[in-house]
Order: structure tokens, then C-alpha cells, then sequence
């Protein structure tokens, strides 16, 4: 059983990313993937290409890379030199090119020309690990098995108290556990908008920022604000 103060630290941080998921909700109802594709093969392609990458530069060079490669056979006949250069803008494009036609040349003799839909199989395509899996999951096949933590969602989860965790793995588990089941999916967008709009990166100002009152602080003290009688925060 778990004890009483542990009990009652899950129960305020949950309440906590209620609160946090409630705002973000209410800021971007449509809040969905920026990528662009268009079937599934090339979503798994786009997901590899956006690493250390905007989704905007991705969108900028797929539109050629998918004209040059209609087709699954295609990549896995492709000459990894000419590969490189198709997608040399979106960085790291020799090992990127390594992964996306040894994924191409897995997913057509193991899995038959189709992405799986297990976390356990599409682990095993090469490039992929928990990120990738979880948003071509979600996108492909509406399979939820965890939120995708790429770099806006690990230093918003910072930013916003949920996570003290720099592991990915480790901060997904976290954020598994303070949103419900059914807003996994979703909480990934969710964040990233909020990045993207309100709180990048570089240097701006948080008070501007819907959710800067929570930003300046450290990852306990918007959970240890909860419990006090007094609290400027309301859960409902």
C-alpha cells in the first residue's frame, strides 16, 4: 500500500496537471500534428526527419523527398548518397538516411509493407524509439500507449513543474501518471503549442505567458501550493 504523504503528493500533482491540461485545452481546442504526409509509411519517414528539426523545415523538404520516393520499394531501392541530399536541410542526414532506408527495408520483409501497431514491433524498426513510436502510434493506428516527449515537452514539463526527470523515458512515465489515460494523445500537441506560442525556448516574458505564474518556480512549489489552505489555485 502506498503511504499516506506518497498518497497524497500523487493525488496534488495530479491535481496540479488538471489544472495545467484544463488551460492548455481551453487554449488550443485543435491542437494536432504539424507534419505532413500521406499515408503511414510516410509519417513514420516525417516523425524520423523531425529530430533535433522543425516541423516547419520537415514540411519544407518532404514535399520533394516523397515525390522522389512515391513508394515503400522505393526507399528500400534508394541511393543512400542521393538520400542525403534530399534531406540534408533537416540535420544529422547521414544518420537519418541510415535509419529511414533500414526501417524501409524492415518494415517491408518483417512487417509486409505495414507499419505495426504494437509498441513492442514498431520498437524494432530501426530510428524509432519511445518518441517516434508513440506519435505514429497515435497518428497511424489511434493506439495510445504513452505521450510522445520530444524536446518542447521535456523542457515544458520542466518548465511547468511536472517532471524533475531529464530522461525521456523517465519524464513520460511521470507525465503518464499525473494526465488521465484518455489525454495522453492529445497532451503532446498540447504542449508543443504552448511552446511554440507562449513560452519558447529563448528568453521572453513570463508574465505574458497564460501559465507564467507557474514558470519561474521550481518543480515542487506549484504541488506544495496545492495543499495550502489558502491557494490562488482553484481545482474543478
Amino acid at each position: 500500500m502506498m503511504p499516506v504523504k506518497k498518497k497524497e503528493e500523487s493525488s496534488l500533482r495530479a491535481a496540479y496537471a488538471r489544472i495545467i491540461l484544463r488551460t492548455l485545452k481551453r487554449l488550443f481546442p485543435n491542437a494536432e500534428m504539424m507534419l505532413t504526409y500521406r499515408n503511414d509509411w510516410e509519417l513514420l519517414v516525417a516523425v524520423q526527419l523531425s529530430a533535433q528539426c522543425t516541423d516547419k523545415k520537415v514540411n519544407e523538404v518532404t514535399p520533394a523527398l516523397f515525390a522522389r520516393y512515391p513508394t515503400l520499394s522505393d526507399y528500400v531501392k534508394a541511393d543512400p548518397r542521393e538520400f542525403e541530399r534530399l534531406i540534408y536541410q533537416t540535420g544529422f542526414y547521414r544518420n537519418k538516411t541510415r535509419n529511414i532506408l533500414a526501417a524501409a527495408k524492415m518494415v517491408k520483409e518483417k512487417f509486409h509493407g505495414k507499419i505495426p501497431k504494437t509498441m513492442a514491433e514498431i520498437l524494432q524498426i530501426p530510428g524509432v524509439a519511445r518518441k517516434t513510436a508513440n506519435v505514429v502510434l497515435g497518428n497511424a493506428h489511434g493506439v495510445v500507449e504513452g505521450i510522445a516527449v520530444d524536446t518542447h515537452v521535456k523542457r515544458l514539463a520542466h518548465v511547468l513543474g511536472l517532471s524533475r526527470e531529464h530522461d525521456p523515458d523517465k519524464i513520460e512515465r511521470d507525465l503518464m501518471q499525473v494526465f488521465p489515460q484518455k489525454d495522453w494523445f492529445r497532451a503532446t500537441y498540447l504542449l508543443i503549442e504552448y511552446g511554440r506560442k507562449y513560452c519558447p525556448a529563448r528568453k521572453h516574458d513570463e508574465t505574458k505567458c497564460p501559465l507564467g505564474h507557474y514558470e519561474k518556480e521550481k518543480p515542487a512549489e506549484p504541488i506544495a501550493r496545492l495543499n495550502q489552505p489558502k491557494s490562488r489555485v482553484e481545482v474543478t
